[in-house]
């Protein structure tokens, strides 16, 4: 080897080994920066004030968790109404549009907070749109409001001389906070009026009974009056004998303890129809009402009282001989329900359309399936009910015309009792009425 080639590799060797040292300085110095950022980032961590999430914690990530799990619906907003935030709760509730509160009774809180920094805790009520756009749909909420101040807002605008920014307004951040109270509520004011209501309906026919009886002993010696005196003690007393019979049904549908207990097989609807209209027979015969009943897509119907079989004795109701069903008949109308709670269902629905329709109407009672449900309807050409009690009717004790009830013999229970029945079998209940032209009920309920 010549002193030439020595001296290169000499030279070649000092650069690896220059190499090598400046690689293990690079990462050795990578490392140490590493180790002194952790440092002090964990000196800065110590040195910040501690979040009510404790350290360890983003306070960002944990802030957007916790407004999602709180109950309370939540709009985050500054002191002139500009909304920051709105909760999926509070998105339901409506009240925020183009970014501000819309509702001038919470706007008038928040503005009463900012002024004097004090939280407050108030019920207010808003007016509920319906889904229809219908205003005589519209419905009341009632919403407990807490509103209170949350955080500055930092580099927030500098204020533009009103003075509102100076006592919160724009540079202050505060939370309002919603809860929707509205069926405690009416659940309160129904139980108040059933309560009410209760003690009325008792009290009255127990009232005239005692009177009666007393003016019947004053009358002992006059048969006639006597005579007619009793029929009216009778009637009072059939009277309270309902009521108390309608209070012992409803309390029976709301009760889940019972409801669990009661079947859920499968039931042939047209049969049920047939039996309701049966039992209302009598009351129809008597007004000269006349109850034709329609299965499947039969436009002709029958006739209450009538065969429903043709001239070759087969039967097209629908129905089958007893309650027994098989649900793998595709011919045949089934639901899933108490087959005699479903019974009181449609029979007062018949009622109903009896007790308040003229003499010498039509009543129609139609059973047709639909996609995936069975609808029992029922068609009256009675007095009608006017579109702002329709939202009404199913309450307890609820009745359009009181003194025309009372006249009948209506208790004001048995389209509250008819409800709870199509629910808890899972359906619904629906009306469409106009005044003097009459009424159609319509239950749904899914096939069994």
């Amino acid at each position: 080897m010549t002193y030439t080639a020595l001296i290169g590799v000499i030279i070649v060797a000092i650069i690896l080994v220059a190499a090598m040292a400046i690689s293990m300085a690079y990462r050795s110095g990578k490392h140490m920066g590493a180790v002194e950022q952790a440092r002090r980032d964990l000196e800065a961590q110590a040195n910040q004030p501690e979040s009510v999430f404790g350290r360890g914690v983003r306070p960002d990530e944990a802030s957007r968790a916790l407004l999602d799990v709180l109950r309370s619906a939540i709009i985050l907003t500054d002191g002139l109404g500009n909304v920051r935030y709105v909760s999926a709760d509070a998105k339901r509730l409506d009240l925020v549009s183009d970014g501000h509160v819309s509702s001038s009774e919470i706007r008038d809180m928040l503005t009463q907070v900012v002024g004097d920094d004090q939280v407050r805790d108030r019920e207010v009520t808003v007016t509920a749109s319906a889904p229809s756009g219908r205003i005589t749909e519209q419905t009341e909420r009632y919403l407990q409001v807490r509103i209170g101040h949350l955080a500055s807002i930092q580099g927030a605008s500098v204020p533009d001389g009103d003075g509102i920014a100076d006592k919160g307004g724009r540079n202050e951040l505060y939370v309002i906070m919603i809860e929707d109270v509205s069926d405690r509520r009416h659940f309160e004011s129904m139980r108040r009026d059933f309560v009410t209501n209760v003690s009325h309906e008792l009290k009255t026919p127990a009232g005239a009974i005692s009177l009666l009886a007393e003016t019947i002993s004053d009358a002992a010696g006059d048969p006639d009056a006597v005579k007619y005196f009793s029929g009216r003690i009778s009637k009072e007393s059939a009277r309270l004998t309902e009521l108390v019979q309608k209070l012992i049904e409803l309390q029976k549908v709301q009760d889940d303890d019972v409801a669990a207990a009661q079947s859920n097989e499968p039931v042939c609807v047209p049969q049920i129809v047939r039996e309701a209209v049966s039992e209302n027979e009598v009351q129809a015969s008597a007004k000269h009402i006349e109850i034709r009943m329609f299965f499947g897509d039969d436009t002709v119907g029958v006739v209450a009282g009538a065969e429903g079989s043709d001239d070759d004795g087969h039967d097209h109701s629908g129905a089958t001989p007893g309650r027994q069903v098989d649900v793998n008949d595709e011919d045949a109308i089934v639901v899933r329900a108490d087959a005699e709670n479903l019974k009181t269902a449609v029979k007062n629905l018949v009622e109903n359309a009896i007790h308040y329709s003229p003499e010498g109407t039509h009543v129609g009672v139609s059973v047709k399936r639909t996609n995936g449900s069975v609808q029992i309807r029922v068609v009256d050409q009675g007095i009608g009910i006017p579109a702002e009690a329709q939202n009404r009717i199913f309450e307890r004790f609820y009745r359009v015309d009181p003194a025309r009830s009372r006249a009948t013999g209506g208790t004001g229970l048995g389209l509250s009792i008819t409800k709870h029945i199509v629910q808890e079998a899972g359906g619904t209940i629906s009306v469409w009425s106009r005044p003097n032209e009459g009424s159609t009920f319509t239950i749904e309920l899914p096939r069994a």
